[in-house]
């Protein structure tokens, strides 16, 4: 917090000298005294909202330009292909642990059911293609626009159910139900 503080004088006046004002000139318009402004760009006035905000008024910039709040970074993921078996997997999710996103393309040759359990609980949407999945005593073949979710604890397997790929959206997370939003009916009055 000491660091971007330590910041904020030099950039006032930076931005200050950028637009050619003089410290009489932005005390007229903030009505913040010369000496309190000359403090703040000088490091020895520590900045607050009061007088940060007037200044960025008047020099018409955002109040994050003269704190330097960092930039947000681009929300954009850009996955890249990771090979489980014969599935190509995309992460889409950036942090570990908790609720996790993948795009999933199963090729025609998994055909043979091995179903399998573990922690945790998934949700997936069918993209395109068709997928089989055998839960516990169900199999079942799905199209695309079809979603499906399951507690993992129960034996499962899902693999193409066409000749061509199936692609689908899968999300999964360790925490079971919780993870999940419901909506529940509510009750006709």
């Amino acid at each position: 917090m000491d660091a971007v503080l330590n910041e904020v004088g030099p950039r006032l006046k930076r931005v200050r000298k950028e637009r050619g004002a003089t410290l009489a000139a932005l005390s007229r318009v903030t009505g913040i005294s010369v000496s309190t402004l000359s403090r703040l760009e000088s490091g020895q006035r520590r900045p607050s909202l009061e007088l940060l905000l007037p200044i960025a008024r008047a020099h018409k910039v955002a109040l994050d330009e003269l704190v330097g709040a960092p930039e947000v970074a681009d929300p954009r993921i850009r996955p890249s292909a990771v090979l489980h078996g014969d599935i190509t997997v995309y992460p889409l999710t950036r942090q570990p642990g908790g609720l996790q996103a993948f795009k999933m393309i199963i090729p025609p040759s998994r055909d043979t059911p091995k179903p399998r359990t573990h922690e945790g609980y998934e949700w997936f949407y069918v993209l395109s293609g068709r997928l089989r999945l055998v839960l516990g005593e169900h199999d079942v073949v799905m199209r695309t626009g079809e979603a499906a979710e399951f507690d993992t604890r129960v034996p499962h397997w899902f693999g193409c159910a066409g000749d061509r790929p199936a692609e689908i959206l899968s999300l999964f997370g360790p925490q079971g139900e919780r993870m999940h939003l419901r909506t529940r009916n509510r009750p006709k009055s």
